[in-house]
């Protein structure tokens, strides 16, 4: 590739840029300020693991025109930028990152407000255990057998609460939502008020007038520890147990290519019910390929383009009657659309079968000239003995052509780099896999999870509700999940109640009868 054409594919790209950052700065401004629905939705935003976006650029995007052949000779890719900057966006970009310190802060705040009252919880038992052997330990009654073995009942009640709290609630935060979780605070509120109802009775009744009953101070600290417990059991219930019997059923439909999803759900809310979603979107739902959707634009763009209006009755002719001779040449013209669409997308089918035969046979062959060497061939084996790196890298170059026209005819060249397929080879060759099972991931688009982090589209979802975040499921809820390029619309439906009525079949009713007519050869 010579310098001359790299520097003319990248003027080109910047011409084109700059005049789509105009017209988009002037369409912006035209358009009302409020986009995303009626003044009644509210918007907040989930901020889930950090991953960068599944193109670097538009410049990876292909339009449907381009041959096979396409960016084997240049690196230099050519087009009209679809997206601009205003200072509208600049102004939106820089809130949204305030708003993302925002709820780090209230994360952190809560964590620790969390911990502080967790270990408040933790060493109240202790200290009203000890808090009388400092202050009056010769006014105390002797500890009996019964008062020790209250000792070891609390030591062992404290471990398994301890236990059961760091398996419930320590564990690594995957997204930050937009509002408090209302069991957990709920919980939190209530634990804060035990503690300190059990400290003014203790201040009140124990500290002021100094009780020399030693048993009966150990096992108020018993009754603190056992009602503690009972209070994490309500946590596991409200926490864990409440969500799991489904009652909705919620659709999720990708707005850009239509694709859905049904799942059911239990009594959540509508913030947590869009975890729930996400999580099962990055799982379930195929990667989110734009390429693919540029053939509906280019084939809309070519039909258009292909229409010529000639004013033969001089400049003086407004412009309505062009635009109405517009419409009807392309309402005539849209009669045999419908042939055209079924012919591209017959020779696009014939391609891809044509490309996915030769890959199928490149890489078959290759995997013929790899032999994994037994532990008492490898002291005799006089060639070159590879790692599965070097085997890859050795048997890589074979059907490099082949994988490469595949992956841009199905338009997937921007998912797997070179290092990518070569980690994924070798991982194929130390597996023992075969060469079907090395395609898979080529033939068959995955979900969003297949692919690294880096490829991924959105490291933050906007949650927009016309009701509260916070609270629960309903039927006939709807709400949207929007990203930078699509968004995710689900619809709450109740499951509903089912009658299951018992009917009894005596096993003796189970006679028959032949029935003969004339006619027949029985």
């Amino acid at each position: 590739m010579d310098t001359e054409s790299t520097y003319s594919g990248y003027s080109h790209y910047s011409g084109h840029s700059k005049k789509a950052h105009r017209q988009g700065s002037r369409d912006r401004h035209k358009s009302p300020r409020s986009k995303d629905g009626s003044r009644s939705e509210k918007s907040v935003t989930i901020q889930t693991p950090p991953a960068e976006p599944l193109l670097g650029n538009d410049a990876s995007r292909t339009e449907e025109g381009q041959d096979d052949n396409w960016g084997e000779t240049t690196t230099a890719i050519t087009g009209t930028s679809e997206h601009s900057i205003s200072q509208e966006d600049i102004a939106r970009i820089s809130k949204d990152l305030e708003d993302s310190v925002g709820l780090d802060c209230k994360r952190y705040l809560g964590l620790t407000v969390a911990a502080v009252l967790g270990l408040l919880v933790f060493l109240t038992p202790i200290a009203f255990i000890l808090l009388p052997q400092i202050l009056w330990r010769d006014e105390l009654e002797p500890c009996g057998t019964v008062c020790e073995g209250l000792f070891i009942s609390v030591a062992f009640k404290l471990l398994i609460l301890l236990i059961g709290t760091w398996a419930l609630f320590f564990r690594q935060p995957k997204v930050d939502i937009p509002r408090v979780f209302v069991f957990r605070a709920l919980l939190l509120v209530l634990i804060f008020l035990f503690v300190f109802s059990y400290w003014l009775f203790y201040g009140v009744r124990i500290l002021d007038s100094k009780d020399t009953n030693y048993q009966g101070i150990v096992q108020y600290a018993v009754s603190l520890v056992d009602a503690l417990l009972f209070i994490h059991y309500l946590a596991i219930v409200l926490l864990e147990l409440r969500q799991l019997q489904p009652m909705f059923t919620v659709k999720v439909v990708r707005s850009t290519d239509g694709e859905s999803r049904y799942y059911s759900l239990g009594h959540l809310s509508i913030q947590r019910a869009a975890l729930v979603v996400l999580e099962n979107y990055y799982r379930d739902f195929t990667v989110y390929n734009p390429s693919l959707l540029m053939a509906s634009k280019s084939r809309a763009a070519k039909h258009m383009a292909g229409l010529k209006v000639y004013n033969v009755d001089g400049p003086g002719n407004n412009a309505a009657g062009q635009s109405r001779a517009m419409i009807a040449a392309a309402a005539r013209r849209r009669d045999s659309s419908h042939n055209e669409l079924y012919y591209e997308e017959a020779d696009h089918d014939r391609r891809v079968k044509k490309r996915r035969a030769r890959l199928v046979v490149a890489v078959e062959e290759a995997f013929t000239h790899i032999k994994r060497l037994q532990a008492e061939e490898q002291q005799k084996a006089p060639g070159e003995v590879m790692d599965p790196r070097e085997a890859a890298q050795a048997i890589f170059p074979s059907m490099a052509r082949a994988l490469q026209k595949y992956l841009r005819t199905t338009r997937q060249q921007h998912y797997h780099s070179m290092e990518s397929i070569l980690q994924h080879l070798s991982f194929c060759i130390t597996s023992n896999m075969t060469p079907k099972a090395f395609l898979e991931r080529y033939i068959n688009p995955g979900p969003t999870l297949q692919y690294d982090r880096d490829r991924w589209f959105s490291k933050q979802w906007t949650l927009v509700s016309e009701e509260a975040v916070t609270s629960g499921l309903r039927d006939g809820v709807v709400f949207v999940l929007k990203c930078l390029d699509f968004s995710l619309v689900i619809n709450v439906k109740k499951i509903p109640f089912i009658k299951l009525s018992e009917e009894f079949i005596d096993p003796k009713s189970h006679k028959f009868v032949l029935r003969l007519q004339s006619e027949t050869s029985v």
